[in-house]
């Protein structure tokens, strides 16, 4: 059944920043499922048909909206009646389906990174054509992938006034950048401000974890069917950071300004999901993890650093 609410990226639903003052575009009741579109994180508008230098890049065609002090183009805020700060918004994601091209960028920023793998030297621009039917994406070289298509941003806004950057991904989700929050997946985010107010946006046809070129094939998104509902809590106690309900297992994450923080995170709030769903203290959670949960990073590109914790279906019983 095609969902009743449609969110197209126009200018009424695009922004660039997290505010939570911003009025929403779409006030919907709990369990209500809408169909958001998006546009790439960069605001383009068509195939990047360019060269692979910055200049080039700042060339492309990008939406009427577009601000240059913008960063991710996002399309919402969506206001769930009734959501209350301390309360849990939950995101489920029933489809997710790629538009027609994308791209990935490398070597065109200066970053830390970048220098020490000797890539600025050199920048290029893979162009890909998206076929989401057959799940794959081919580069203008001849490279094939398979395609994975999940938003990289999905959150709320700080409570905090003002406009926040959409760059570092935060506790309240934004751009967590998370291969598993694909099509069957449930995402858990921390209620902030009143209405909960979500956005979303960076489609990614594809990505590997750690998203370690700063791109990946970014990507508009036809249409994005998502459910939304509020919980008083997860396993009777608040989220304080993003946790998922994935085809993969549960996943939980932690962002931090290094890996070690960011880790100790994402094991935290693993531990207490395993607590709520096995009965069992936290030691013995740890002692389980250290043999069933598996920690990867997340993405290492935005400001910030994430790493997610997942424990797959059926490797507790």
């Amino acid at each position: 059944m095609e969902p009743r609410h449609v969110l197209l990226p126009d200018e009424r639903t695009l922004h660039g920043h997290w505010d939570p003052s911003l009025p929403p575009a779409l006030t919907v009741q709990p369990g209500t499922t809408v169909r958001i579109g998006t546009l790439d994180s960069g605001w383009s508008t068509g195939p990047y048909t360019g060269g692979d230098t910055v200049a080039d890049l700042a060339e492309r065609p990008r939406h009427p909206a577009h601000d240059p002090a913008a960063g991710h183009a996002l399309t919402g805020p969506v206001c769930v009646e009734g959501a209350m700060p301390g309360q849990v918004l939950a995101v489920r994601i029933d489809d997710v389906v790629p538009g027609a091209f994308g791209t990935t960028y490398c070597g065109l920023r200066s970053t830390a990174l970048n220098e020490r793998l000797g890539v600025t030297a050199a920048p290029v621009v893979h162009r890909w054509t998206l076929d989401g039917t057959a799940g794959i994406g081919r580069n203008q070289a001849g490279h094939s992938v398979a395609l994975r298509p999940f938003l990289g941003v999905m959150g709320v806004p700080p409570a905090e006034p003002g406009q926040h950057s959409t760059i570092p991904p935060y506790w309240h989700g934004g751009n967590i950048d998370c291969r598993e929050l694909v099509a069957g997946a449930t995402l858990y985010l921390p209620v902030t401000v009143p209405g909960a107010l979500l956005s979303v946006g960076d489609g990614h046809a594809a990505q590997g974890d750690g998203e370690v070129a700063g791109t990946a094939i970014e990507c508009p998104m036809d249409a994005v069917d998502l459910t939304l509902d509020v919980l008083p809590d997860l396993f009777g106690a608040p989220v304080t950071t993003p946790v998922a309900r994935t085809p993969a297992g549960w996943v939980t994450m932690g962002v931090a300004d290094d890996l070690d923080e960011a880790m100790a995170i994402a094991l935290d709030a693993m531990l207490d999901v395993m607590a709520a769903l096995h009965g069992i203290g936290r030691s013995d959670a740890l002692a389980l993890a250290s043999v069933a949960v598996d920690l990867r990073v997340t993405q290492v590109v935005n400001q910030v650093v994430g790493v997610h914790a997942v424990l797959p279906w059926g490797a507790i019983r």
